[in-house]
């Protein structure tokens, strides 16, 4: 997915130590709407990046969707836009997504089955809901590629993981390690991704990694973490040091949520639009590549957009014309106070 934003903020990402110790707070991070493209756009909310926290582990960017009517909406119709210095992680509820890339990939995304494309130096992709998509329900995820690996090829992974129960819900892991289930995609860094679902009235205590913090989605009903309530399209943060999360569902539905965290990622960067780089020149000049059509981002095959009248590809938006100044993400630390949409 696309950032089309008209005026997206760039962003400078310094990690930061941790600036307290002990118990076991949650931060919540609410929502931003934001249109994703077109006059009858369906709109996205937006939790990451906030000025509040910008990254959670690697995790720098998550966009949740839907229930969304395509009838009313027209659904996802997003044109061939590029990619640099991260992963996009595609996870669906309902619906279908078709998915064409300049790595010669074509696929369709399905409810409960992750598809990963790592940009490495560069990519671009298109997206589109299927002609058979009634509704359109889902998550976008970014991760941030390390120094190590962000110039790397271009490639895409799909991976459908087997369902894990457990006493008062079940869970599909598609991202690192939980519940005695581990995803077998690469990742570049340490991550866990994974959807969870608890029954009405069940209280569930979760192992996790204490080297991780973490980030619980809120998709449907209302729970509790650790005693605090989460609405639906918030995000409730724990930072590094928790060994379990206690998550309670005080709804009258099934709880799904998205559970997502990692190490926090030691490196500075400076994202922008679809760009992750180290410095505003180096998104400036693949800013520069895309508008030329560089072959760094290869060429998409088979895009067709819902409108005939659209563009066939999505041009970059203006710069700004000063460079932005360090924006610290805080450390690894949930603060309950804060709370910023």
């Amino acid at each position: 997915m696309s950032d089309l934003s008209i005026d997206p903020q760039e962003r400078e990402l310094t990690p930061q130590p941790p600036e307290c110790e002990g118990g076991a707070k949650v931060e919540i991070i609410t929502s931003r709407d934001v249109p994703l493209g077109g006059l009858r756009s369906m709109k996205v909310k937006r939790t990451l990046p906030q000025r509040q926290r910008s990254m959670i582990g690697a995790w720098c960017f998550c966009d949740h969707y839907g229930p969304d009517d395509v009838s009313v909406t027209g659904g996802m119709d997003v044109a061939p836009h590029p990619h640099t210095g991260l992963q996009t992680v595609s996870w669906l509820f309902q619906g279908k997504i078709m998915h064409h890339d300049s790595a010669g990939t074509h696929a369709v995304v399905r409810p409960g089955e992750a598809n990963f494309m790592t940009a490495g130096s560069g990519i671009s992709h298109s997206e589109t809901s299927t002609q058979d998509t009634k509704v359109l329900h889902g998550v976008q995820l970014w991760v941030a590629l390390p120094e190590k690996d962000r110039n790397m090829l271009r490639r895409f992974d799909h991976y459908a993981p087997e369902k894990v129960e457990f006493d008062g819900g079940e869970a599909l892991v598609f991202v690192g390690s939980l519940l005695g289930q581990t995803s077998p995609i690469a990742m570049f860094t340490p991550l866990v991704g994974a959807e969870i679902s608890l029954n009405p009235g069940a209280e569930f205590t979760l192992d996790v990694d204490p080297a991780f913090e973490h980030g619980l989605l809120l998709d449907s009903s209302s729970i509790e973490l650790e005693g605090v309530p989460v609405a639906r399209a918030e995000l409730a943060y724990t930072g590094v040091g928790e060994e379990t999360l206690t998550i309670k569902n005080t709804g009258e539905d099934v709880a799904r949520m998205l559970l997502f965290g990692g190490e926090p990622f030691g490196e500075s960067i400076v994202m922008w639009w679809n760009f992750i780089g180290r410095s505003h020149e180096e998104v400036a000049k693949a800013r520069e590549e895309w508008q030329e059509r560089a072959e760094r981002f290869g060429y998409v095959e088979g895009y067709i957009s819902h409108d005939p009248k659209a563009l066939d590809w999505i041009p970059a938006p203006t710069l700004p014309n000063v460079k932005i100044t360090a924006r610290k993400n805080p450390g690894p630390v949930a603060r309950p106070d804060v709370r910023i949409g």
